[in-house]
């Protein structure tokens, strides 16, 4: 009688280049290394360090050294734009996201996906302040916290990681577990202010953030534009 075959490893890459933000991908990675009999793999160009808002992380995989990986995982922050542009790396990701069981993002990251050419015609979510900007490479815009379009699994901005990683963790082990990891990590959101979302926050707040944000949005724009033109020329 044959020996019974071990159950494949499921290969999480979580794709990183510089200006990360780093809760984009810290509260997933927290979620999604204790899927069973998963590993997870934060990656970057060449296996390179990576500041993400002050913090460093090093010892990271090198993108071009994975053969392949069953997730996908690409986050957001203000290197995104510059991430869009870099050929390199964006070459890591179409590679990657083309075998991939699936592939996610949180908050700006789908921009990047889209930018690889992963998500066209699919439902993304992103960012709030930035989502719009999805629909320059044929990407159906949604306002939710977390949006599933078939093998596409993306979350809103930032914190919205969370919610997306225990979304995937069902996927990948069942709710039962995800309610265990869940209940283990005590997630259970109780913000002081109601102010994370701009239908909710005061109108005040809103725009108080809007106007910090609008020092990088010129630049932005040109940037996903280009990287938009790059995708309908390839």
């Amino acid at each position: 009688m044959p020996a019974p075959q071990p159950t494949p490893r499921t290969t999480i890459v979580i794709a990183l280049y510089p200006g990360v933000t780093h809760l984009d991908f810290t509260g997933p990675h927290q979620v999604l290394s204790r899927a069973p009999d998963a590993r997870v793999l934060t990656a970057s160009l060449g296996g390179q360090d990576i500041a993400a808002e002050g913090l460093v992380f090093s010892k990271l995989a090198d993108l071009a050294a994975i053969e392949r990986c069953d997730v996908l995982l690409v986050p957001g922050g203000f290197g995104c734009a510059e991430a869009m542009l870099d050929e390199a790396f964006m070459a890591q990701v179409r590679r990657l996201g083309a075998s991939a069981r699936y592939v996610t993002s949180v908050c700006t990251g789908s921009l990047i996906l889209a930018a690889a050419g992963l998500l066209a015609g699919k439902r993304a979510a992103c960012h709030w302040a930035w989502r719009d900007q999805l629909r320059l490479f044929g990407v159906q815009v949604s306002a939710a916290r977390v949006e599933r379009d078939g093998q596409v699994i993306t979350g809103g901005g930032v914190t919205a990681g969370i919610d997306f990683a225990f979304v995937l963790l069902a996927e990948l082990a069942g709710e039962a577990y995800a309610q265990q990891i869940q209940l283990a990590l005590e997630y259970a959101p109780d913000p002081p202010f109601d102010a994370g979302r701009p239908e909710t926050a005061p109108p005040e707040i809103v725009a108080a953030v809007q106007a910090r944000l609008a020092a990088i949005t010129g630049d932005r724009m040109a940037a996903v534009a280009e990287a938009a033109r790059r995708l309908q020329a390839a």
